[in-house]
C-alpha cells in the first residue's frame, strides 16, 4: 500500500474523520480475529480535510514524569468485537527519545531509536519490562513526530541522568481501543483502514495520540511474520 494510503488513514484517525466504504468487509466483528488483515489493500478514503498542523517547538520537550492524561465517557467505549478491545491504557515508567521520520523510512527510523535507549538504559543499568513503544504524537504529508518508548522494570531512583537524547518519564494514560496488526509493517495501512471504518461505524472520536507497540524484533517492513498492537485512545 502507498506511502499516500497511509497518512491518509492516520491523518484520519486523528481528525476523527472516518472511512465507511470499507466498513462491511473491514469489521468483520462476527467473524475470526484475522478480519483486520482481510480489509480490501488501497480502498480509496473520502476526501478530507487535513487538521491545521501544530507548531513544532523550538527546543526538545521537557523531562516529565506526570503522564498525559485522555478521559472519555465510559458510554463512549463500545463493547468488544472479534479483534477489537477496550481498557485503560496504563500508566508506566519509561526510556524515552523523541524524533521526526519520513513515510518512506519510519520504519527503520523507529528501530534505530529503540537500539539507542537500550545502549542507554545499559549504561546506566536500567531493566527493560516489556515491548518497545511508538507514540505518535503528529502527523502531515511527509512525516510524523513520535516518543520511541521501552518500558522500566521500575522508575530509577534519584533522578538518573540519561544521555544521547534519553530520557525517563511515563508513558500516556486513558481510555482506550486496542487493535492487532499481523503481517509485513509496509502493510499495515490496511489495519488503519479497518480502525477508520470501525470508529465511524461506532460514531467514536479519536484523541490526537495513538500507540503501537511491537510484540517480536522484526529487522524489516517487509517480514510477514511482525506482530503489533495498535491502541487508540478516545476523546
Amino acid at each position: 500500500m502507498t506511502v499516500a494510503v497511509r497518512r491518509s488513514r492516520l491523518r484520519a484517525i486523528f481528525a476523527g474523520v472516518a472511512f465507511a466504504a470499507t466498513v462491511a468487509l473491514a469489521l468483520g466483528l462476527g467473524g475470526a480475529p484475522s478480519a483486520w488483515a482481510q480489509a480490501t489493500p488501497g480502498a480509496g478514503p473520502a476526501a478530507t480535510t487535513p487538521p491545521a498542523e501544530t507548531p513544532v517547538p523550538a527546543t526538545p520537550p521537557a523531562v516529565t514524569t506526570e503522564p498525559r492524561v485522555i478521559t472519555a465517557p465510559p458510554a463512549e467505549i463500545p463493547q468488544e468485537g472479534a479483534s477489537v478491545e477496550k481498557l485503560t491504557y496504563p500508566v508506566r515508567p519509561v526510556a524515552i527519545t523523541s524524533g521526526s521520520a519520513t513515510w518512506d523510512d519510519g520504519y527503520k527510523t523507529m528501530l534505530s531509536a529503540f537500539a539507542k535507549i537500550r545502549a542507554e538504559m545499559k549504561t546506566a543499568g536500567l531493566e527493560p519490562a516489556g515491548r518497545p513503544i511508538t507514540v505518535f504524537l503528529e502527523t502531515d504529508d511527509e512525516g510524523f513526530k513520535y516518543d520511541s518508548m521501552i518500558p522500566l522494570a521500575a522508575a530509577p531512583a534519584g533522578g538518573v541522568q540519561l544521555a544521547n537524547a534519553v530520557r525517563v518519564g511515563v508513558t500516556p494514560t486513558g481510555p482506550a481501543l486496542k487493535f492487532q496488526h499481523r503481517g509485513a509493517y509496509d502493510e499495515i495501512d490496511t489495519t488503519y483502514e479497518a480502525i477508520t471504518a470501525y470508529l465511524d461505524e461506532k460514531g467514536l472520536n479519536a484523541a490526537n495520540l495513538f500507540i503501537e507497540e511491537y510484540l517480536n524484533d522484526v529487522a524489516t517492513s517487509d517480514d510477514n511474520s511482525l506482530e503489533v498492537d495498535i491502541y487508540v485512545f478516545l476523546k
